[in-house]
């Protein structure tokens, strides 16, 4: 295994001591071209997958290397919680994840959630209505919290939308919101120059919704945002 790869992972190590500080810190990553073909073979995925689990957490790595089938099973659980189950259920299980420094299975809802959104915006952005296709693995739509995960502890698909990296900024920072009717709001409190990306055009535009009408964003949530994040 190339030593770039095992000095990429030891410096991030270094940095972050948690999952949760990791999810909390950072969107997204840039890996080495070195590192990158490892886990594209098979073996050496696994290799690094034990090296990681040895280096950082050898007390629980036999919740992970039991079995594939065993992940597979954790993995479809904490998929169906996100995508069903009650907001408040789903909080008072990430608060008991807390109390257990459980910051592995935080990590890993926090994984599906960011998967599951796009996926079920058709990995559109629900206001631009931007989609890119790629052969490669490229990502142009982020899932965004309507209430921040660090107040709400809530993962489940109602408390979020898909946006395009720019109106995830827009919406986190609060100058745009989405009413009762799922329309956009957009703050009048900046100032922007004429361009093809204009931010104060999509103002009184209805949101693309998900087909599945139990997934819709929660209007209770959407007015929290409202009320304590628009800058109106």
């Amino acid at each position: 295994m190339p030593k770039s790869g095992f000095e990429n992972i030891n410096q991030m190590g270094s940095i972050m001591k948690s999952f949760s500080n990791l999810n909390a810190a950072v969107d997204c990553a840039i890996i080495s071209d070195d590192l990158y073909l490892l886990m594209k073979d098979e073996r050496n995925n696994r290799i690094l997958q034990h090296f990681l689990l040895d280096e950082y957490f050898p007390g629980t790595k036999s919740n992970f290397i039991n079995s594939e089938s065993g992940q597979l099973n954790l993995f479809n659980l904490l998929e169906e919680k996100i995508l069903h189950e009650d907001a408040a259920e789903y909080k008072i299980e990430i608060q008991k994840l807390m109390q257990q420094n459980d910051d592995e299975e935080i990590f890993l809802r926090g994984s599906i959630f960011k998967r599951e959104i796009p996926k079920i915006y058709n990995y559109t952005c629900c206001i631009s209505g931007m989609k890119i296709s790629a052969t490669s693995s490229v990502s142009m739509v982020d899932a965004c919290h309507i209430i921040p995960f660090s107040l709400s502890f809530d993962d489940t698909i109602n408390n979020g939308i898909a946006l395009c990296p720019n109106l995830h900024r827009a919406f986190d920072r609060g100058l745009i919101a989405l009413d009762s009717d799922y329309k956009v709001r957009v703050s009048g409190i900046f100032h922007e120059e004429t361009s093809n990306y204009s931010i104060k055009s999509f103002d009184g535009q209805r949101i693309l919704l998900p087909i599945e009408k139990n997934f819709v964003p929660s209007l209770e949530n959407l007015d929290w945002h409202i009320k304590n994040i628009f800058r109106n």
